[in-house]
């Protein structure tokens, strides 16, 4: 999708985006190839084509950062195809004070989890998020990532893309567990539990078994993450083409 994609340019809405898509010009190699387009002016039309070719050139070097500031942040999923096999799922758990006490890091492989008193650490969640080239979560942007800065002091420098607001863009509303739901990308029943009441019983009890279940659902919730990315993408890709 990425490579159909004229918004990065100055001035391309959505519409414009579109126009282009009809008038035939399907992706940047068309348009590159024209010498002239209509309503694009022959100054602009160099300048939007030294501009996709650079765009040509970060994604040649699997480098998204630099469609940062470029792309729109709710567009970021355009990405996604390109980036997938580098991205990184994240999701984290707090306590009944707002303290981070589970953060989980996923990618389609493997789930690491990173627990408070454990190994919850700035320089092992900045150097695990440093492998990724594209970041997925679910909010994200209003809670998770605002929350491992402040407590945590974590540097997000991998480019970010939120769900929740795709979804709430969808018809897609409510938390994770309601989308999943509506996905029917089910969990197993023990899991649908209270992650703050099980870390406050761990920290009573000390059991670990309170733990293992907080650390199962987190991992649930990360992993369930990629379902919802697939939907998402899949739908976004639809509505943008039916524009």
């Amino acid at each position: 999708m990425i490579r159909s994609s004229f918004i990065l340019l100055e001035n391309i809405g959505k519409k414009k985006e579109v126009n282009l898509w009809n008038s035939g010009i399907k992706d940047w190699h068309d348009f590159l190839k024209e010498e002239k387009l209509k309503g694009i002016s022959k100054g602009k039309k160099g300048y939007y084509s030294r501009r996709i070719k650079e765009a040509q050139k970060a994604l040649a070097a699997d480098d998204p950062h630099y469609f940062i500031g470029k792309l729109p942040a709710k567009e970021m999923w355009r990405l996604y195809p390109d980036f997938k096999e580098d991205c990184c799922f994240l999701d984290i758990e707090t306590d009944s004070y707002g303290d981070v006490v589970v953060v989980g890091i996923s990618n389609y492989y493997t789930t690491n989890t990173f627990v408070k008193g454990f190994n919850l650490e700035k320089g092992l969640l900045e150097k695990e998020l440093a492998k990724y080239k594209l970041l997925v979560t679910f909010n994200g942007g209003a809670f998770d990532l605002p929350k491992l800065k402040k407590q945590l002091l974590v540097e997000i420098k991998v480019p970010h893309l939120d769900l929740k607001p795709l979804c709430v863009n969808l018809g897609l509303k409510g938390g994770l567990k309601e989308v999943e739901r509506v996905l029917n990308l089910k969990r197993p029943a023990h899991l649908y539990g209270n992650p703050v009441e099980l870390w406050r019983a761990f920290h009573a009890s000390g059991d670990r078994e309170y733990l293992e279940l907080l650390v199962d659902y987190n991992r649930e919730d990360v992993e369930n993450l990629k379902g919802v990315m697939d939907v998402v993408y899949k739908k976004m890709t639809e509505r943008v083409k039916n524009f």
